[in-house]
């Protein structure tokens, strides 16, 4: 078979919580550098620009933002989260009162009208649907009565600054596309962070289970050890319990129930021992085709047919492999979705060069559909053509290929060219999964 075929990579349930995720130091601590940054512009511009203001009106305003950020800090514990309607009226209020304050400077003419997309994003990011459109209408009722009424623009004196209606308008039409662009961008890229976190998350426990179920038999030679010591000692102290009472039959015969159950105890754990470090020898390294009847065993008998093999016919000279916990999961859950899609066979082969080690995964069921072919391996696609309602290829698919890669293996899916069934090649580099020469 080509090496191009078996290389393709050239050579190389939700609960709803009480709180939500925004605290109420963050936004007591964004608000205050509004207060900041609107209490400089407005000097700055009236002071040192030397533009006309209704100074008191905006003092008044960014005030009422500053009283409100005030009685925030001393009634509520910074450390809370605040929950879902608490935050919405929070942004809710500051873009009020962003709207306000720009109102009385220019209104839609105002450069700074741009700043009204910060809450609204951070509504949308954090806050569920039903809130975070309940600030994107207060942003929209505010941009429109700019649109219908506002204070001119602060200007040069004798050089009013007149813009037609029409491009008002414009500047309207711009900022609202602006702001939703801006939320539903940062709504779909807080959607898709939290899903990662989740599929990462699920990654870890499986992965840890993983590696629990591989370290039970060297904790067992570890607690055979252990408890070689006092079982030892029990023994002992039995044995002196057992000379010194000859004229107590009763409790004799209990010191001499414990000196051969303790005996007893000693000879399990030094057999399970000796089984033990054979058990090691064979359990951290298997060859290639050792793993894949492994990871394919709990597959069978479940509809296809199961077909391991070595593409290359000298069998002798096959790799030996470091047991990887997480190989040898992601290599079954890449078999088990093969066998519910395939009609009657999966194919599981093996093959290696000087510098690779390569495993590919075939079924002859519908493959994928071009549209998946270009999303699999991201959490949460289940669906292949040809097979409505049946089986995932979802978060699976997610954790076996990030194991996969944590290996230090790659992953690529493809159809076959002439049957059109599935195709996972999986591939690593020979150094990285290939044991040690074996001891002794």
């Amino acid at each position: 078979m080509r090496d191009a075929d078996w290389d393709p990579y050239g050579g190389d349930a939700q609960l709803t919580p009480v709180f939500g995720r925004l605290r109420v130091r963050t936004l007591v601590m964004l608000r205050w550098l509004a207060v900041a940054g609107q209490t400089f512009t407005v000097l700055g511009v009236h002071y040192v620009v030397g533009f006309e203001l209704p100074l008191g009106f905006c003092l008044g305003i960014i005030l009422t933002s500053a009283w409100i950020n005030a009685w925030l800090t001393l009634a509520i514990s910074p450390q809370r989260f605040a929950r879902d309607w608490e935050a919405a009226a929070q942004l809710g209020f500051d873009v009020a009162q962003l709207c306000a304050l720009l109102m009385l400077t220019g209104g839609l003419q105002n450069p700074f009208v741009v700043m009204l997309a910060a809450p609204v994003t951070i509504a949308v990011a954090a806050l569920p649907p039903r809130w975070s459109l309940g600030v994107g209408l207060i942003g929209l009722a505010g941009t429109g009565a700019m649109w219908l009424w506002s204070l001119p623009l602060p200007w040069f004196e004798g050089q009013p600054l007149d813009l037609p209606g029409v491009y008002v308008l414009g500047l309207w039409v711009a900022i609202v596309v602006a702001v939703a662009f801006t939320a539903v961008y940062s709504r779909r890229v807080s959607q898709e962070g939290k899903r990662m976190a989740t599929a990462l998350a699920a990654t870890q426990s499986v992965l840890s289970r993983e590696q629990r179920l591989s370290a039970m038999g060297t904790l067992a030679a570890a607690a055979a050890h252990e408890l070689g010591t006092p079982l030892a000692t029990i023994q002992l102290t039995a044995k002196e319990m057992q000379r010194d009472l000859k004229d107590n039959d009763l409790l004799r015969e209990d010191a001499e129930l414990m000196v051969t159950q303790a005996r007893r105890c000693r000879d399990i754990l030094k057999r399970l021992g000796e089984v033990q470090s054979v058990s090691d020898l064979r359990h951290d390294r298997v060859e290639l085709m050792a793993a894949l009847e492994e990871a394919a065993a709990p597959l069978r008998g479940l509809g296809p047919q199961i077909d391991v093999q070595l593409a290359d016919d000298n069998s002798e000279d096959a790799p030996v492999l470091r047991r990887m916990p997480e190989m040898i999961y992601g290599i079954g859950n890449f078999i088990e979705n093969s066998v519910d899609f395939a009609e009657t066979r999966v194919t599981v082969e093996g093959r290696w060069d000087p510098g690779h080690v390569y495993i590919r995964v075939s079924d002859d069921g519908p493959g994928f559909s071009p549209d998946i072919l270009a999303k699999i391996g991201e959490p949460y696609v289940t669906t292949r053509s040809g097979t409505p309602g049946q089986g995932g290829l979802g978060l699976g698919v997610f954790i076996a290929k990030t194991m996969i890669e944590n290996s230090g293996g790659v992953v690529r899916f493809s159809n076959a060219p002439q049957t059109g069934g599935a195709v996972v090649t999986l591939r690593w580099p020979r150094k990285q999964v290939e044991a040690g020469p074996a001891l002794g």
